[in-house]
């Protein structure tokens, strides 16, 4: 699958307030600073689609971007605010991470939610907690470690698999993943074909 078409739509404070559920729908989310506009950007092929800040924490509203790709089907991609650190208070946060939990648990055509992870870090107790959380929610998910481009092979897959480790302290089975870099597109081709995949199986609601 190829993306054709990419354009910003539109951002929402909450997730009732979001475009008719009409189509398959896709989020991004990850801890601030994972390079989630950029991985975005990456995958559409379109550098201006999402804005990428310097600043850790700059999105906070429910960003929603058209995307029709070269099979003529149309869906949404999401990008969300990240979860940990950013420089607001406490009664702003719990309700910027209230916001995102009504979006991850009652958006009905969620089809997957994508979840960050820096590929040059060992595991973080921030993402181990938010995909435990995930886990109780019942969300469909997977994994997208970034960055590949900033480390040398060997630590990319020695940070990957730590992860991976971690997280089978608490799982069965490892989520599906992909190891990504928006400076050399590695991993892009099969991050849109499994979305092309998902989009295949999209029942309208």
């Amino acid at each position: 699958m190829e993306i054709t078409s990419s354009q910003y739509l539109i951002s929402n404070p909450a997730y009732d307030k979001c475009p008719k559920p009409d189509r398959p729908e896709y989020a991004f989310i990850g801890r601030s600073n994972v390079g989630k506009s950029s991985l975005i950007n990456m995958l559409s092929n379109n550098k201006n689609l999402a804005k990428i800040s310097a600043t850790p924490g700059k999105t906070q509203l429910i960003n929603h971007f058209e995307i029709v790709s070269n099979d003529k089907k149309k869906w949404y991609l999401v990008d969300l605010p990240g979860y940990g650190y950013a420089k607001i208070s406490q009664s702003s946060r719990r309700r910027w991470e209230q916001m995102i939990e009504n979006y991850i648990r009652k958006r009905e055509n969620l089809v997957c939610l994508f979840v960050l992870i820096d590929s040059r870090h060992e595991p973080q107790q921030a993402d181990i907690d938010f995909i435990n959380q995930l886990g109780k929610w019942e969300t469909p998910f997977v994994l997208v470690f970034t960055k590949s481009d900033k480390n040398k092979p060997m630590a990319t897959k020695r940070n990957t698999d730590a992860f991976l480790s971690v997280l089978a302290e608490n799982w069965e089975e490892p989520p599906p993943h992909f190891i990504t870099s928006a400076l050399t597109k590695e991993g892009r081709k099969l991050l849109l074909d499994y979305i092309g995949s998902l989009n295949n199986s999209f029942t309208r609601l």
